[in-house]
């Protein structure tokens, strides 16, 4: 029986490099190393994720700021009376 080789896909969770067999293209994988879970894909559709992971990290850097700034704004507040 004839066999495609695997895909190289990153881990979008630890961003480990994995071999995935090409059978579970579309489908939800999980990562050995990290325990991720993640839907298979091929290279034209990685740039679609990446874009989005990177749209996620922006989001979430954001939020961080936005609370850092009204901690720190709640703090000098209090301590300017």
């Amino acid at each position: 029986m004839f066999r495609f080789p695997p895909f190289v896909q990153e881990c979008p969770v630890c961003g480990r490099p994995l071999e995935v067999r090409v059978e579970y293209l579309g489908h939800r994988v999980s990562c050995l190393h990290c325990g991720g879970v993640f839907v298979a894909s091929d290279s034209a559709d990685r740039g679609n994720l990446l874009i989005e992971r990177g749209n996620r990290m922006i989001r979430r850097a954001e939020q961080l700021l936005q609370m850092a700034t009204h901690r720190l704004r709640r703090k000098y507040q209090v301590a300017g009376g």
